[in-house]
């Protein structure tokens, strides 16, 4: 799975309800050391973790965009920030990279490059993601990003089959046992 896919995944639902992956320091050095190796000493400050859950919560208004007009996410549909505030900050934060990565969206997506400045570690892991997010979405696999529509699923996958209409099996499982009950129950 793609870093981008990994990054927008760090909020998803499970069996007890919504879950952030990056809700405190120690969760997002965590996620960190196993998605980004190569900064796995990063100290994770409170104010680090906001910044990147700030980044997050635009890449998924991005992923929103890029699936319309079908649904997009359950899980923060209505508290993400606007497409033009998202592209502007996912931009912003790439900078940071020694170049860096620009999405233009005029109708469709393109990627353009840009001088980037230096930056410590936090900025290089933002710059990181949002890189990753830029070339995603430029990129063939944006057309096949889709929402998972699983009962309680919040999740974007990338299609990878003409057929295919859920993240997981285990999603598609749960839809075929919800859809199933639906039936049923009406007897």
């Amino acid at each position: 799975m793609s870093l981008t896919l990994e990054f927008v995944s760090t909020l998803r639902a499970e069996r007890s309800g919504l879950v952030d992956r990056l809700a405190d320091p120690d969760g997002m050095t965590a996620w960190v050391r196993t998605h980004v190796p190569d900064l796995a000493d990063l100290t994770v400050t409170e104010e680090l973790r906001q910044e990147t859950v700030r980044l997050r919560q635009a890449v998924r208004a991005l992923f929103a965009r890029a699936v319309a007009p079908g649904p997009p996410s359950r899980a923060d549909a209505a508290s993400l920030p606007a497409f033009e505030e998202s592209l502007a900050l996912v931009n912003a934060t790439a900078l940071a990279a020694p170049t860096a990565p620009q999405l233009r969206w005029d109708g469709e997506p393109s990627l353009d490059t840009a001088p980037a400045t230096q930056a410590g570690p936090g900025a290089q892991l933002l710059a990181r993601l949002a890189t990753a997010a830029v070339e995603f979405l430029a990129g063939p696999d944006r057309a096949l990003v889709r929402t998972c529509q699983a009962p309680r699923c919040v999740l974007y996958f990338v299609k990878e089959h003409p057929r295919q209409e859920w993240c997981s099996t285990g999603c598609g499982n749960r839809a075929r046992a919800a859809r199933h009950y639906r039936e049923h129950k009406k007897i």
